[in-house]
């Protein structure tokens, strides 16, 4: 598959002479109307409030046209080597279901069957533990589960759980209770190990490699807290699982009950539809949960194949992207979720733009002249209302804004108050930003004008369920896989992780007569 560079394509040069649409003047009811894109899990993506018309979208579909984006992915579908820094394909699609008819054979193994069969695994388990059929060292039934990773192997699978807690709740699905250690601070191990009740405490311990220094550290930090208790019978390797690569040192150890299976072509911070999210979700909410969530992300993923960008909801939003960063100049994006459940999302989408395509070479290794990912942040409304949004408003640079809302509330409580629901006074402050931010406001008072022009897009659905939140996780995960395509970069490793990981190492050891390292480390 050849992998054309961003500056030598023709579309990129005629991006470069269109205007951005004056969204001040030029938002309508017809436009919003018609500027809708619709995908899997019911969700939906309008770009109305975006700087884009009829013009731009024809340079933007020859953009992707020409770049092939769509024959790159059905390439990453087909198991071919996509992640080039690391020499790997990319399966994280794969792992939630057969996107095309192509098998995936790995060194002799079919990787879809292999997935399958993990995923068997995590639903037999945790059937089991749900049911009490598999119970603590000392006879008690587990209630609860704690994930012990850092990074990709937290960042996703925490922001899914909280995500899906008012869900359950709603629809009477019996819950265990999870935690999250991630943080190699004692404090972080500290303050879960003292609210859990060792007994009846399950541990799922998430290193691909089986050697990541911090989950290692958090791990003998719980074996050495369970273990302080001396409780008579208990042992505790009979409340640790490990979800790991079938070559790693946690495959096979003593100190775990039991291994799940994950590997090398699924990177951290796409792997929360692996076993990676997959054992915890599966013993918090029941399988059948975890299984809607494959199921809408597998809709996003099939949809993702359209070629026509208008019926392809990631594709529109990466090539939107691309315009806002690369023509526009923005270098700040807001993800700003209408919905207390996706508390933790903005913090995972963090990790997956940002680690994913922050990159200053292509794909093969040359310097690139132009910018890749812009900052992400992100906070749920209304609170981020009355934080930050004074600086998006009127502060002297635009930050474009991808709101997220959903028509109904996740857990079905709410309350009418002066002629009006918690729910629609949530909507109706997510519909006053996007036209607020828009339109702007003319005042004689220079403190109470707003430009506008502010640009925006909304990520939309009925409600927030299991199969929603799945695809609204693909949504993301492809429009950064597409933009990566577009960018002509890798954005499937992570170097920047591992040379921090090394100079902690060398610190470690004494400095290894690193002055400058000895200076900030004599600071402690």
């Amino acid at each position: 598959m050849e992998y054309n560079n961003l500056d030598t394509v023709q579309a990129f040069g005629k991006l470069k002479s269109l205007k951005p649409m004056d969204i001040k003047t030029g938002l309508s009811k017809e436009r919003i109307s018609k500027s809708i894109v619709t995908q899997g899990g019911g969700l939906s993506y309008s770009y109305a409030a975006m700087p884009v018309d009829e013009k731009t979208l024809t340079v933007l579909q020859e953009l992707s046209d020409e770049q092939n984006v769509i024959e790159k992915y059905k390439a990453l579908l087909k198991g071919e080597i996509i992640n080039t820094g690391e020499k790997r394909s990319v399966l994280h699609q794969l792992a939630r279901g057969q996107v095309i008819a192509d098998k995936v054979v790995i060194d002799g193994v079919d990787k879809g069957q292999f997935y399958l069969d993990e995923l068997a695994k995590i639903k037999d388990f945790s059937e089991k533990v749900r049911s009490g059929e598999i119970r603590g060292s000392t006879g008690k039934p587990f209630d609860t589960i704690c994930q012990i990773g850092i990074g990709g192997s937290d960042l996703g699978p925490r922001a899914l759980y909280i995500a899906l807690k008012g869900y359950c709740e709603a629809e009477g699905i019996r819950q265990l209770n999870a935690e999250f250690i991630s943080n190699v601070d004692p404090d972080d191990a500290a303050d879960v190990m003292s609210r859990v009740n060792v007994e009846t405490t399950l541990f799922v311990l998430v290193s691909k490699s089986g050697t990541t220094l911090e989950t290692l550290t958090n791990q003998m930090f719980v074996i050495n807290s369970m273990n302080s208790k001396n409780i008579p019978g208990f042992d505790a390797r009979k409340h640790m699982v490990a979800v790991t690569s079938n070559t790693s040192p946690l495959a096979t150890s003593p100190d775990v009950v039991k291994a799940f299976f994950m590997d090398d072509f699924i990177g951290g911070r796409f792997s929360a539809t692996s076993a990676v999210g997959g054992v915890i979700l599966s013993c918090a909410f029941g399988y059948d949960v975890f299984k809607q969530v494959l199921e809408g992300a597998h809709e996003a993923d099939v949809n993702a194949l359209e070629r026509d960008i208008t019926k392809n909801a990631s594709l529109m939003d990466a090539l939107i992207s691309i315009y806002l960063r690369n023509i526009l100049n923005l270098n700040v994006t807001a993800i700003l979720p209408y919905s207390q459940a996706l508390l933790r999302f903005p913090a995972h989408l963090q990790q997956l733009a940002m680690e994913s395509n922050g990159k200053h070479v292509n794909r093969d290794g040359k310097p690139i002249s132009y910018q890749t990912e812009p900052i992400i942040f992100g906070e749920p409304g209304t609170n981020g209302q009355h934080s930050f949004y004074q600086l998006l408003h009127q502060g002297t640079g635009i930050c474009p804004i991808k709101f997220i809302g959903f028509k109904q509330t996740q857990r079905k409580t709410d309350i009418d108050i002066k002629g009006s629901s918690s729910q629609e006074k949530l909507l109706a402050n997510l519909c006053a930003q996007i036209v607020a931010f828009a339109r702007g406001k003319d005042d004689e008072d220079p403190n109470k004008q707003f430009e506008g022009s502010r640009y925006s897009s909304l990520l939309f659905a009925e409600r927030l369920t299991p199969k929603t939140l799945g695809a609204l996780l693909a949504h993301f995960e492809n429009a950064v896989m597409f933009e990566g395509f577009l960018w002509n970069i890798n954005s499937f490793d992570q170097e920047g992780v591992q040379l921090g990981k090394k100079l902690a190492t060398k610190v470690l050891n004494g400095c290894e007569g690193d002055e400058i390292l000895k200076a900030y480390v004599d600071l402690f």
